[in-house]
């Protein structure tokens, strides 16, 4: 294979907006999905004569995330003017760091399956996020909507350590963890909380120089990313194979044909004309300051994952699971001290509740259901109100029409019968019906017992009782 030929080499830059309640140079809400152009004010929609003011809050977050991440922290920052043609910016600049970033220096740690990697991160800066431009199906022309515009956000921007598109996906979903255990963003990438340009380029086997990146912007989709990289390194390869030459540029990455597509030559760092910002001031950070902000950081994902370990038993892949999203986590752990049964929340967390929040491509914070629900419905298994057959069916109710466990199981008749004599009449009858597995039974073969088991929890509709299914054919068939 031609790719075998070839390394890849990738860097991100990945936008996190800050769940501050107010913009980051003026006081209007960030709130999402408001109507468009309410939360504007004479300063975010740039009036003339209006200046900007720093929020404090965006700086605390900023140094957290950097903490976070092991990143050194500048004591000496300030605010630059990045000079570009923004349409949904009234100011046609935006207000970003250049030389002197808040963060320096950090990283993350991913186990990819060639084994434990550290991948470096260059910086990590404070932005105002620019508005949304609403575009016509038919090209009649676009809308503005200034109500994103000015609110906060940082950018993390990686070494170009990444190697393949495995690894950036490990490197989004840690980082993307980090960032919910220090409650500094929210990390809805469905609404734009979180989202990535990615770098792309190619070169062959021990090369040391790069080659000419591309940048896929603005990508909010784990999987969108994978499937665009896994493109983009076949066609920076062919187009090289082919004897043509990698242009630098902005891509747009295509969901439908599957395929990037050119939207403009790629800007260097001179294009933007950087120069400070003449209306804000510097940034200057006290040592206690530093400090303060260093001991509200939390527990974070590695320290959980290593405490799940030695605390609760989990296996490391199940420790792996859960503690990668916040989210997950506390329901975890409040689920499991509410039922005192820690071993069955794990179980339906890595299996029934991951499966359906991948089908469905769910986020954990979208869960419908609260700890109280999912340790109501363990306990419910535990005292033989319904079995884990129908707790599976409950769960997805849980999920499509959420309401309480016990509410489900008394609208839907599910309380699991019990009853010795109802059961012994399944079992009769199972029997009576199933001669040949009463011989494969005696003739030593035990899987002839799920057969049985498995056609009486079908006459009950999973209903039955289905350790006293096993005890009560166990002794027919003796």
């Amino acid at each position: 294979m031609l790719r075998d030929e070839y390394e890849t080499v990738i860097g991100l830059e990945v936008h996190a907006e800050l769940s501050t309640k107010t913009k980051i140079f003026c006081s209007c809400p960030t709130s999402f999905g408001a109507a468009p152009n309410t939360h504007v004010c004479p300063i975010c929609m740039a009036m003339p004569g209006t200046l900007p003011v720093l929020n404090e809050k965006v700086v605390e977050y900023a140094v957290k995330a950097g903490l976070a991440t092991e990143c050194t922290i500048s004591q000496d920052s300030k605010n630059d003017r990045k000079n570009y043609f923004y349409p949904d910016l009234p100011k046609a600049y935006q207000i970003s760091q250049y030389d002197k970033p808040l963060c320096e220096h950090g990283k993350i740690e991913i186990e990819p399956h060639t084994g434990k990697k550290t991948i470096g991160i260059t910086r990590i800066h404070i932005e105002e996020d620019a508005g949304k431009l609403n575009h016509d199906d038919f090209g009649r022309g676009s809308l503005v909507d200034l109500n994103r515009a000015g609110v906060p956000l940082i950018e993390i921007v990686s070494e170009p350590d990444l190697r393949s598109s495995e690894e950036v996906d490990l490197y989004l979903r840690k980082l993307k963890s980090i960032l919910e255990y220090i409650e500094v963003s929210d990390c809805k990438m469905q609404e734009g909380s979180l989202r990535a340009d990615v770098n792309v380029s190619v070169r062959k086997k021990g090369e040391s120089k790069l080659g000419t990146r591309t940048e896929m912007k603005n990508m909010n989709s784990f999987r969108s990313i994978t499937r665009a990289i896994e493109y983009e390194i076949d066609r920076q390869i062919d187009v090289i194979e082919n004897g043509g030459k990698v242009e630098q540029e902005t891509l747009r990455w295509d969901e439908v044909s599957g395929k990037t597509f050119s939207m403009r030559d790629k800007e260097d760092a001179q294009d933007y004309r950087y120069f400070p910002d003449p209306d804000l001031v510097a940034i200057k950070l006290s040592d206690e300051y530093i400090e303060n902000i260093r001991k509200t950081l939390p527990e974070l994902p590695e320290s959980r994952k290593q405490r799940y370990l030695t605390e609760y038993g989990l296996s490391e892949k199940d420790a792996n699971i859960i503690t990668s999203s916040k989210y997950l986590s506390d329901l975890f752990e409040e689920a499991s001290k509410i039922c005192k049964n820690p071993k069955a929340v794990n179980n339906w967390i890595i299996s029934d509740i991951s499966r359906i929040l991948n089908e469905t491509e769910m986020d954990p914070v979208e869960i419908p259901f609260d700890s109280k629900q999912l340790a109501k419905l363990v306990m419910l298994i535990d005292k033989g109100t319904i079995s884990s057959s129908i707790a599976k069916k409950v769960l997805v109710e849980m999920f499509e029409h959420p309401r309480d466990p016990e509410d489900i199981i008394d609208e839907k008749g599910w309380v699991q019968i019990s009853d010795e004599g109802a059961i012994k009449e399944v079992v009769s009858k199972v029997l009576a019906n199933n001669p040949q597995s009463i011989a494969d039974y005696k003739a030593g073969k035990e899987k002839a017992l799920g057969f049985l088991v498995g056609q009486a929890m079908k006459e009950t509709r999973g209903k039955a009782n289905p350790q006293m299914l096993n005890k009560m054919f166990k002794e027919e068939l003796k």
